[in-house]
C-alpha cells in the first residue's frame, strides 16, 4: 500500500445532507480552504455516534480554522437524513454529511472495505491546494479523537504557514516548535 500523503485528492461529486438540505459537493469546492474527511462504515451502527458527535461539539474550533468538516460514509444522503432526524446525538452535526453509494470516495481515499461496501476509519486533512496532509486508518472497532483531530489540524496549518519549522510530539499552539538543522542532530 502506498502512501496518500502528499498526493492530491481525486475528484469526486456527490450529495451531502447539510443543515436540513441536500446538497451537491465536489472536489471544487474544497479549493482554497482546509478540510478534514472523516470516514465512518455506516449510519445507524454504534461507535459512529459516538465519534460524529464528538466531532460535532468541537466543530466550532474547526470552523475558527477556517477548515470544513466532511463526515462520509457509503449510505446514501436520504439515510444521513433519517438517522438525523432519529438521533438526538446525530441532530447536533453541523457539518455536511456526505453520501458516497457508489464507494468512489470511499475507494479514492484508500479507505474501502470492497467485500463487505463499507470505509475504515479514515481521518484525512487536506489543504486549500486539494493535498493530504494528514492521514489516518482505524480499524472498525477504534474510534477517534476530535480534540487530537483539531490538534493535527492545528500543526498542520502551523507548518504549512512556517516554512523551515515542525511540530513536535504533543505540540499545541504556542508551544515550542522546532527548526531542523545539523546542530539539533543528536540533541534532542
Amino acid at each position: 500500500m502506498s502512501s496518500v500523503i502528499n498526493t492530491t485528492i481525486k475528484p469526486f461529486k456527490t450529495t451531502a445532507y447539510h443543515n436540513g438540505k441536500f446538497v451537491p459537493v465536489s472536489d471544487a469546492d474544497l479549493k482554497g480552504k482546509w478540510s478534514v474527511f472523516f470516514f465512518y462504515p455506516a449510519d445507524f451502527t454504534f461507535v459512529c455516534p459516538t465519534e460524529l458527535g464528538d466531532v460535532a461539539d468541537v466543530y466550532p474550533e474547526f470552523k475558527k480554522l477556517g477548515v470544513e468538516v466532511y463526515s462520509v460514509s457509503t449510505d446514501t444522503h436520504f439515510t444521513h437524513k433519517a438517522w438525523h432526524d432519529a438521533s438526538e446525538t446525530i441532530k447536533k452535526i453541523q457539518y455536511p454529511m456526505l453520501g458516497d453509494p457508489t464507494h468512489a470516495i470511499s475507494r479514492n481515499f484508500g479507505v474501502l472495505i470492497e467485500e463487505e461496501g463499507l470505509a475504515l476509519r479514515g481521518t484525512f486533512v487536506v489543504n486549500p491546494e486539494g493535498v493530504i496532509k494528514v492521514a489516518e486508518i482505524n480499524d472498525l472497532g477504534i474510534g477517534r479523537d476530535a480534540k487530537e483531530l483539531l490538534r493535527k489540524v492545528q500543526a498542520a496549518q502551523y507548518v504549512a504557514a512556517h516554512p523551515g519549522e515542525v511540530c513536535p510530539a504533543k505540540w499545541t499552539p504556542g508551544q515550542k516548535t522546532l527548526a531542523p538543522s545539523l546542530d539539533l542532530v543528536g540533541k534532542i
